[in-house]
């Protein structure tokens, strides 16, 4: 298919946009009957073929795992479990470094010819408590994937509100493109924070938080209600999905910017 459609680009029949986007479409490889992969996913949207281990059994994991650290030089993994790890350490392969986050549940492979290029965006994360320190790794590691470079400030909340202020200068003072602010139980901090900035927040609501409202259900419904505008909300636990839309959005700014 990839060499058809640089045929027709030699013989003039199609033009050098027509091109890309057909090559672009044409990205997704099988694995046997276990998974159809969207190695180009990069090159399409901006943002890298992200596995998902939850509920995968570790041997199919790994192989999905290298067949897109052979194409793409990298592979990124989410919501891993203790055999995922051990499965995943038997098949890196030597010229490839593994980073394993215990906190995210993440780990990050890549070639050692594999870097990642430097965008100029810059991310602000900040965190209501230690406990949605997790979920915000996860949109850490995603944003620094993506090419941004991520200033942090965890365990902020609005229990002790006072601790929010400095961190916050700080980053206003780095001028961040966007904020992500990750909290559970009544998951205040987001609005707060977006009626104080004119940054575009992020709010991310964590599974933190027990009785009425349990599992991230209060954190949602008061993000969602929020008055403050300039706020928008992903699912609960949404680290990866948070990391991901701020990055676009840093890259595009970044971009628009004309640094690097």
């Amino acid at each position: 298919m990839i060499r058809e459609i640089l045929e027709r680009l030699v013989k003039g029949e199609i033009s050098i946009e027509e091109a890309e986007k057909l090559l672009k479409i044409v990205t997704i490889e099988e694995i046997e009957a276990i998974a159809k992969l969207d190695v180009k996913r990069h090159v399409r949207t901006g943002v890298p073929e992200i596995i998902l281990a939850e509920g995968k059994d570790p041997e199919d994991l790994a192989k999905i795992v290298m067949k897109v650290l052979e194409r793409n030089g990298r592979a990124i993994i989410s919501r891993i479990e203790n055999k995922h790890v051990e499965a995943i350490k038997k098949i890196v392969p030597n010229n490839a470094n593994i980073q394993i986050n215990k906190k995210a549940k993440m780990i990050v492979i890549k070639k050692k010819e594999f870097t990642v290029e430097k965008t100029g965006g810059k991310i602000g994360i900040i965190t209501a408590g230690t406990s949605d320190i997790p979920v915000a790794e996860e949109a850490r590691i995603i944003a620094e994937e993506m090419g941004c470079k991520v200033f942090t400030a965890y365990d902020v909340g609005v229990a002790g509100i006072h601790r929010l202020f400095p961190s916050l200068k700080k980053m206003i003072e780095k001028d961040i493109d966007v904020l992500i602010v990750v909290a559970g139980r009544e998951g205040a901090l987001p609005s707060v924070v977006a009626g104080m900035v004119d940054i575009p927040v992020i709010g991310v609501p964590t599974s933190i938080g027990y009785g009425l409202g349990e599992k991230g259900i209060s954190a949602l419904t008061a993000m969602l209600q929020a008055c403050s505008l300039g706020l928008a909300v992903v699912n609960i636990d949404g680290g990866v999905a948070a990391g991901a839309v701020a990055a676009l959005i840093a890259n595009r700014v970044a971009k628009a910017r004309g640094t690097k």
